[in-house]
C-alpha cells in the first residue's frame, strides 16, 4: 500500500510540474489517504501482534 502511495505521489508531483493542477491535487490526495490508511493498518497489526504474543507466552508458561 505504501508503494501505491509513493506512485501516486510521484504522479502528482510530475503532473504539478507540468501544470496539470486538477490531476496533481487528486493524485496527491489519494497518496495522502493511502499513506494514512497504511499507517493505521500498521498500528492495528502491531497492537494485535503484541497482544497475541502475550497470549501465547502466557499459555506456554
Amino acid at each position: 500500500m505504501l508503494r501505491w502511495a509513493l506512485i501516486f505521489l510521484v504522479v502528482g508531483l510530475v503532473a504539478a510540474a507540468l501544470g496539470f493542477g486538477g490531476i496533481a491535487g487528486a493524485s496527491i490526495g489519494i497518496a495522502k489517504f493511502l499513506f494514512f490508511v497504511a499507517i493505521a493498518l500498521f498500528l492495528v497489526f502491531l497492537v494485535l501482534g503484541v497482544t497475541a504474543g502475550r497470549a501465547v507466552r502466557n499459555a506456554v508458561d
